[in-house]
């Protein structure tokens, strides 16, 4: 039997698992279908990695960020573990020479986006394939019940078809129970089973400040808590204008968004690593990848839509396992924006026809056609064509995805490729003839490696400091070698890319479900009231909040958050505490209640309540259920 433990010091160094990690490991190798649920920053991707190394073949790691995909892929290949990337910003003779990789050579992993799952040519070479494992992650989006739902994901179960016999391991780090059932029913278990880590984080303390002046409150928690920390806003406007005003009052930060060129958004993450810029202040486009351990806070300028988003958002502090705080700003006005926000969400079914329409006389796709193709899509070109918001539109185009029409990535930095189409004999006998070209050619087979199986990624620049030419003639030499049919020479490009799953349908045609729409804005709203009672929740530990929220029962109070404190300010004797015991228990016995009700009922402050309730809840007396009322205890 393989030692995983081998292949975790092999190419990893440790010497052993984190929690949990391990009995996943085991339980893929054994070929049951396993759902893990661990919090961010937990290690998922060894939990893959390791068994696939372990067997014979291949592993599918299904993946929406393509950012993260990459990511992953370099780290294994600076390990010296083949691995594959696909998704919709390749050109198809790239899957092709991808896929045919896959096949005949000895790659140990191939990372695909969900939309590429459905085409003819992945479902056609993956069955050639001998696939040892299908990874999911983020596997949360499979579900109409979670807070990313993706209809591209549904697509996954139909290789169970293709590929019978291979376990499934599901991966994500925010799912309630609703969602973990649905995963596993979506991606069609042989038998439910999941294996969960607790979110409890024992180093993060949950705090939310209520104020009137935010500005000042980051003052005073940047000077209070040393390390570098992240600040997330709603809007670009606001990384600009916080990042100035804490520049200006000597505190080392820097902004980040979507909006920023590629090169310059890894300029400011390199700087922010290196903690040339102490604090980043972003949108939620900075996140996904982030590897920085020593994140000491992290601060929600704004309410945040979920409690999912707010989990994983916030899970980026203290991954070290140091003390660290996440830190909610809350104000009066919040709840005023965030009922508006429920509008912009969802804008009107005559809004969504219009930017359907629109989106596609933009991409230029006649009705009946597109179906299976991918197009560059710039939202700053398109806004300069039509009248309505960066938000409506952004919605819109939201919606309308998860409706199957379309998939649409963030923007995609695709570096320049180059292979060489030509066998080696026949490109010696170029070089030969063709001497001006000669060196130009060394230089690159020198630089750069699998250039006659695959594409290979390279930078111009780079290859004009080594050949001594400019950048411009560089890109002659290639535009030319790629005319001769020498190589095949793809340029780099930047932007955000939309795929077709569907084709384009007449006006009359479009259709979008009511039911969908309904049932999607009602579970919006409903994340949205449970983040509004987070943030007013003066009663319940916060991070028992949060556990209770995702299905965790009998947790213990964290005893470090802003209400733990409060609450041990509510000392009661003995006696007096169970004196009130004796009160709400058997008022709970009839039903299920909240903080209001229990106090209405028993004339108990609301104060004084909150901590008996704590007390009542440590003691495995009462707990708090996923409506967040509470209940008896089956004990």
């Amino acid at each position: 039997m393989c030692n995983y433990h081998d292949i975790l010091k092999q190419y990893w160094g440790f010497n052993s698992f984190r929690p949990l990690q391990e009995d996943i490991v085991k339980s893929v190798a054994e070929g049951r279908d396993t759902l893990a649920l661990m919090p961010t920053g937990g290690g998922k991707s060894l939990t893959f990695q390791v068994p696939a190394l372990a067997s014979e073949g291949i592993c599918l790691v299904i993946t929406p960020l393509i950012a993260l995909m990459r990511d992953q892929v370099e780290n294994l290949k600076a390990r010296k573990i083949k691995a594959m990337a696909l998704h919709s910003g390749m050109t198809r003779e790239e899957i092709a020479v991808a896929l045919d990789n896959c096949v005949y050579g000895d790659f140990k992993f191939l990372y695909v986006s969900p939309e590429r799952l459905a085409t003819e040519i992945f479902r056609v070479r993956v069955q050639k394939m001998n696939v040892n494992l299908i990874a999911v992650d983020e596997a949360h989006c499979i579900s109409q019940w979670g807070y990313d739902f993706r209809p591209s994901y549904l697509k996954i179960s139909g290789l169970r078809e293709l590929l019978p016999g291979v376990p499934v391991l599901a991966l994500t780090a925010t799912a309630t129970k609703e969602v973990a059932k649905d995963i596993m029913e979506k991606l069609a278990f042989g038998s439910e089973h999941m294996l969960q880590k607790s979110f409890r984080r024992e180093n993060l303390v949950y705090v939310v400040r209520k104020t009137e002046d935010k500005f000042k409150e980051l003052i005073k928690i940047t000077g209070r808590i040393n390390g570098s920390g992240i600040i997330y806003v709603r809007n670009r406007k606001k990384t600009r204008d916080i990042t100035e005003f804490l520049l200006k009052n000597g505190i080392r930060a820097d902004n980040y968004h979507a909006g920023l060129k590629h090169d310059l958004r890894t300029e400011k993450q390199d700087q922010w690593r290196s903690n040339t810029a102490r604090i980043m202040v972003a949108t939620n486009a900075f996140g996904m990848g982030i590897d920085k351990a020593d994140v000491r806070f992290v601060i929600h300028f704004d309410l945040p839509d979920s409690p999912e988003t707010y989990f994983q958002e916030a899970g980026r502090a203290g991954r070290d396992e140091q003390p660290a705080w996440a830190i909610l700003l809350h104000s009066p006005s919040d709840l005023q924006q965030a009922e508006k926000r429920v509008e912009v969400n969802f804008p009107d079914f005559s809004t969504l026809r219009a930017i359907y329409i629109a989106l596609f006389n933009y991409l230029q796709v006649p009705v009946g056609g597109g179906k299976g193709n991918t197009f560059d899509f710039i939202l700053g070109e398109f806004l300069s064509q039509y009248s309505w918001s960066a938000l409506t539109v952004t919605s819109a185009l939201n919606i309308l995805s998860r409706e199957g029409y379309f998939e649409i990535t963030d923007e995609i930095n695709n570096p320049s490729r180059i292979h060489f189409i030509i066998r080696r004999d026949d490109l010696y006998k170029f070089q030969v003839k063709n001497p001006a070209f000669d060196n130009f050619i060394k230089v690159i087979l020198r630089s750069y490696t699998g250039l006659f199986s695959q594409y290979v990624a390279f930078d111009e620049h780079t290859l004009a400091v080594r050949t001594g030419l400019s950048r411009d003639e560089v890109y002659k030499y290639l535009v030319k070698l790629s005319g001769m049919h020498v190589i095949k020479y793809i340029p780099k490009k930047q932007n955000p890319v939309i795929t077709l799953l569907e084709e384009r349908l007449d006006e009359r045609n479009i259709y979008i479900s009511t039911e969908s729409y309904r049932f999607r804005k009602a579970r919006f709203v409903d994340r949205l009231n449970v983040m509004k009672e987070y943030a007013g929740n003066e009663n319940v530990c916060r991070s028992r909040f949060l556990l209770t929220y995702f299905g965790e029962r009998n947790t213990k109070a964290c005893g470090k958050c802003d209400v733990c404190i409060g609450n041990r300010k509510q000392k009661l004797s003995r006696n007096e505490y169970e004196k009130y015991e004796k009160e709400i228990i058997p008022l709970l016995t009839n039903q299920p209640g909240d903080v209001a009700m229990i106090s209405d009922k028993l004339g108990i402050e609301a104060e004084k309540l909150s901590g008996i309730l704590e007390r009542m809840m440590d003691e495995g007396k009462i707990f708090r259920g996923e409506d967040m009322n509470f209940q008896l205890s089956d004990s």
